[in-house]
């Protein structure tokens, strides 16, 4: 390089600082092994009160982590189904269930239906993830929340989302509006 392009290049670096260190970000640190499967132990466990709200743990429908999730109740037209599958019936509400344990699940997600009824939200999103386990079983809370969606009253159908919203680690669910009564059973 000539002294022309060195003072150009010098002018242009005027003001810059050097990396201090030489180590990337990565993000997150990995959980530990012992403590995950602990955790996990413990989200089984029933914390001793039982809450009254419909939904039945007594028969719990596995799936698998890339399993598509979809039911309609009776007399849901195939039509809203197919719009709510293509992600076509706009959702105004989104739940995360990442990271809880079956029994918070639960309760955050029976409060999230009794919300959105009393907004008279029609399609909302819930979050459950794949979860795919160390052990070989199939995820946990997207099988309680398969099965629990079905026994819920305000549901009238679910599907997995679109890729762009979550794909088989979130579902879109469709409502019923009570301000409408009649129209949407």
């Amino acid at each position: 390089m000539q002294d022309d392009d060195i003072s150009l290049f010098k002018a242009e670096l005027r003001g810059v600082k050097p990396i201090k260190h030489d180590r990337a970000d990565t993000g997150k640190p990995k959980p530990d092994r012992k403590q995950f499967t602990t955790l996990r132990q413990a989200a089984t466990v029933s914390q001793g009160e039982t809450k009254v709200d419909g939904l039945s743990d007594q028969f719990v429908i596995d799936v698998g982590a890339e399993d598509p999730l979809y039911w309609a109740g009776n007399g849901v037209q195939e039509g809203q189904m197919r719009k709510l599958k293509l992600g076509q019936i706009p959702f105004d509400g989104s739940l995360d269930l990442h990271g809880m344990s079956v029994e918070k699940a639960r309760d955050t997600l029976w409060e999230f239906l009794a919300e959105a009824a009393r907004l008279e939200v029609r399609c909302v999103r819930v979050t459950h993830g794949k979860a795919v386990r160390m052990d070989g079983r199939k995820p946990m809370i997207k099988s309680h929340v398969n099965t629990w969606l079905r026994q819920h009253p305000q549901v009238l159908g679910f599907t997995s989302c679109q890729a762009k919203h979550g794909g088989t680690g979130a579902v879109y669910i469709l409502l019923k509006r009570t301000m409408m009564d009649g129209r949407d059973e």
